[in-house]
């Protein structure tokens, strides 16, 4: 099972370069990746800033009916520190690494500070 980081999602939402990629990997595992609540506000909050309230809307229809939508146990949140701490990872890169180690997903990102980070299996777009 795969953890879709946040990136993957907004590269497909904004138009950007790797687009395609992101959109067939979302394509060809329907119902085999999860996202976290974090990653549902974080893009919310860009998307909105951006004025886009539509394409959240749109986003809201295309995820919701075939993604599971998860958090991180509250009890496991002291975690998130010693990632940061041990792993040098920013908030949002320490909670979605927490989420994956906890639910022993694979995290699908786009984001270099996933590379060589112990612990859990990462695939890179």
């Amino acid at each position: 099972m795969f953890l879709v980081d946040t990136n993957i999602f907004l590269e497909i939402l904004l138009t950007q370069d790797k687009k395609d990629d992101c959109k067939r990997f979302l394509e060809d595992n329907v119902g085999s990746f999860y996202i976290t609540l974090f990653s549902f506000h974080s893009i919310g909050v860009i998307l909105f800033r951006n004025e886009k309230e539509d394409i959240f809307l749109k986003f809201l229809d295309d995820i919701l009916p075939d993604t599971e939508v998860i958090n991180l146990p509250i009890e496991e949140y002291q975690e998130i520190i010693s990632a940061k701490q041990n792993l040098n990872l920013d908030f949002d890169d320490a909670y979605q690494y927490c989420v994956a180690k906890h639910y022993d997903f694979q995290v699908v990102t786009m984001d270099d500070d996933f590379n060589n980070v112990p612990g859990i299996d990462v695939l890179l777009l």
